[in-house]
């Protein structure tokens, strides 16, 4: 029971991560939502590290679909807690580029904690 949800919610990350970056590209000012204050927007070259990490965001989705499609639910575990540094790396540039405190804990803290706990889940499986 606990390995089907746990690998349900990391579909749903999956999805999540494939949908936000896919979102640079059609509403690049979404990006003022990672917390880092004075987010220029409107700068090509902005738009052109934005689609960087777009790109990088889209195929971690659907790296996470390989392993669901393909892997055992200890090898998704292990991979689910390997990209957990991905949302304290944020937490800790929004907090370093005095961003707000909400975006620090409330997005990135948050997600980090769920896929700390779809990794325990799975691993225990």
């Amino acid at each position: 029971m606990l390995t089907t949800v746990a690998t349900v919610l990391a579909g749903l990350i999956g999805v999540g991560i494939i949908f936000m970056g896919a979102r640079a590209f059609w509403a690049p000012q979404a990006a003022v939502g990672f917390g880092i204050p004075d987010t220029p927007t409107e700068d090509r070259s902005f738009h052109a590290w934005l689609t960087v990490k777009a790109v990088r965001d889209i195929a971690c989705g659907l790296s996470i679909f390989v392993l669901l499609a393909g892997a055992t639910p200890h090898l998704l575990g292990w991979f689910m807690l390997t990209v957990t540094g991905i949302p304290i790396g944020d937490a800790v540039i929004v907090l370093r580029n005095n961003g707000p405190r909400a975006a620090v804990y409330g997005i990135h803290g948050a997600t980090a904690v769920v896929l700390l706990t779809i990794s325990v889940l799975l691993l225990i499986a």
